[in-house]
């Protein structure tokens, strides 16, 4: 494959002031889409740049929520964004976190792929639904970041134009009813195949694009207030999915073995050689420091194989919600807690805030391979609890009866006790709340939670999440949504306006 995806980011420089459209120097080469060959390596370098930006969009998609202000290891990462301390001055992921450098690629590939050999054929159009999907959610992401974005559809390519530099942020409306035609482009590009590209997870497929319109529709619905006609859209797109299923027990979800479920929609995939997992870096630790503590049961940790870090510690609160509900068995396959003695070979089979010290990463940790453990397990995006939970939701917000859908994921969770855990149909509000603690039980260290909370509308963000009430949020709403760098605005002023509510 030409290396084409080595050239030179910096020439877009989408991290620096503003939204410039003119890179350096050009990013497609003459004669490289002239060969089908080309189109297909084009393809997977996709793949390889999104799978890039999976630990900024796990960022994006929990730290702000009320998990990660507990105790680590090592210095914390991203303080500002866990206590909110987020102002016009205090701006994270300056230059819109580079997602339009993304959306360049695919936008290449779209524009290019139409004139090049074979184009229209079913493996084509199936790759390009793949393709027009991926970019309904990197702008679904741009939409649930900051609101107001620019729409970019064409690639760079180093026309001096001017109106081609820059573009004003659309509002809110506009980038949702842009969002929705690229999922329907994708669905109709696809067709009647839901199956998934040689039989793996790792590419996007159908049921991918039908899983974002059910997350997108009940983001419009709930957050943009566009009606219950979205959430109708949302409900059909999420029972359009088939041939998934939960797996039988959530610890079998998790490992380099196990990631080609029956559950997994779509996963970023890591392998040796290409990539490792980012997670292991910030959710683990070193062993050094590792070796030194124990778990709950009194076990030393001195030979427990990890090499990574602790930047990202669960709260008190998270702690607690397991700890009062013992029977739940994601705790488990989804965590450990790290204590500094054995108490006497006793352990701890209750929390002890006294003596833990911090949470060692169980879900994607990796296993151990030659005396040293891997981190090649993929990270899904989507996945079949996924859908069922979504599925609640829109039905809830319907006035319909979710409880079917909470209990096929308690059923899991709960094993052998799960008659003391059935859920029983309530209220919207009710409902709304069972449907969350669900999740974030079911997701907890999967990017989700913050993007969960925003989307159920009302007040609930501000009920579970304490700094959102103090200075400078305030409570204010519109700071929900990400505020733009002044640097980014001096650049371009006539293009470049803050965030409402900064």
């Amino acid at each position: 494959m030409k290396k084409i995806f080595i050239l030179a980011i910096a020439a877009l420089s989408l991290t620096s002031c503003r939204l410039d459209l003119k890179p350096d120097s050009d990013l497609t080469y003459n004669g490289y889409w002239d060969t089908e060959e080309a189109v297909r390596a084009n393809r997977v370098g996709i793949y390889a740049k999104f799978r890039d930006y999976a630990y900024t969009l796990w960022r994006m998609g929990e730290v702000r929520s009320d998990i990660w202000n507990g105790k680590t290891i090592e210095t914390a990462y991203d303080e500002l964004l866990i206590v909110n301390d987020i102002t016009a001055t205090k701006v994270p992921y300056t230059g819109w976190a580079s997602l339009y450098t993304m959306i360049h690629y695919v936008n290449d590939y779209i524009k290019n792929e139409a004139t090049a050999p074979g184009t229209g054929s079913a493996e084509r159009n199936r790759m390009l639904g793949e393709v027009y999907g991926i970019r309904a959610y990197l702008y679904f992401t741009l939409l649930k970041n900051w609101g107001d974005v620019p729409i970019v559809t064409e690639p760079l390519t180093g026309a001096p134009d001017a109106e081609t530099r820059n573009k004003k942020r659309e509002p809110k409306a506009k980038v949702a009813e842009f969002i929705k035609s690229d999922i329907q482009k994708s669905l109709d590009l696809f067709g009647s195949n839901s199956s998934l590209y040689n039989g793996k997870n790792i590419y996007w497929s159908k049921p991918a694009t039908l899983a974002l319109k059910g997350e997108a529709y009940l983001w419009f619905a709930n957050v943009l207030n566009t009606g219950n006609a979205d959430l109708v859209e949302a409900k059909n797109a999420l029972t359009q999915i088939t041939g998934f299923s939960l797996v039988p027990e959530f610890k079998n979800l998790w490992g380099v073995t196990k990631e080609n479920n029956s559950e997994f929609i779509f996963a970023f995939d890591y392998q040796v050689n290409q990539a490792t997992h980012f997670l292991n870096g910030v959710l683990t630790g070193r062993k050094i420091d590792v070796a030194a503590y124990y778990d709950k049961n009194g076990n030393s940790l001195s030979d427990f194989v990890v090499s990574g870090g602790n930047r990202y510690g669960i709260n008190d609160k998270i702690i607690n919600i397991f700890e009062n509900d013992p029977e739940d068995l994601r705790a488990e396959s989804t965590f450990m807690l790290m204590y500094a003695n054995n108490n006497g070979g006793a352990g701890y089979p209750h929390y002890n805030p006294a003596n833990y010290k911090a949470t060692m990463w169980l879900k994607f940790l990796g296993d151990v391979e030659d005396g040293s453990r891997n981190s090649y397990t993929n990270m899904p995006m989507y996945r079949y609890a996924d859908v069922l939970l979504m599925l609640a939701e829109a039905k809830n917000k319907l006035g319909e009866d979710p409880s079917s859908e909470i209990n096929q994921i308690r059923k899991r969770a709960y094993g052998a006790n799960y008659n003391n855990h059935i859920y029983t149909n309530s209220s919207v509000d009710a409902n709304t709340k069972a449907i969350l603690d669900e999740r974030l039980r079911e997701f907890l260290g999967e990017g989700k939670r913050w993007w969960d909370l925003m989307r159920a509308g009302g007040n609930y963000i501000f009920q579970e999440v304490p700094s959102l009430n103090q200075a400078p949020i305030s409570g204010n709403p519109k700071k929900l949504y990400l505020p733009i760098s002044q640097g980014m605005i001096d650049a371009d002023p006539n293009n470049m306006t803050q965030t409402d509510g900064y």
